[in-house]
């Protein structure tokens, strides 16, 4: 799996956990809605701005959201 896609993978399961709707997440972070859905495809990579606004949105350090993805991507290397 690339790590935009474990990014996104995270992202999303983070958004989701808190019964959050992509646009709920936008307006946290202030970001456009369509940017968080292409980040959440691994379309697109945040910037380290980015992702400590959303992580700040989020309630989350970076490193939180990163040990995630790299969770996801050392499962994906197994398979």
């Amino acid at each position: 799996m690339e790590p935009d896609q474990a990014f996104g993978q995270a992202l999303r399961s983070m958004r989701t956990r808190r019964k959050w709707s992509q646009t709920d997440l936008a307006l946290r972070a202030d970001v456009d809605r369509n940017y968080i859905s292409l980040v959440e495809l691994g379309k697109n990579s945040p910037s380290v701005r980015l992702v400590f606004k959303l992580c700040d949105a989020l309630d989350l350090t970076p490193s939180e959201l990163m040990k995630d993805v790299e969770k996801r991507m050392r499962v994906q290397a197994i398979r």
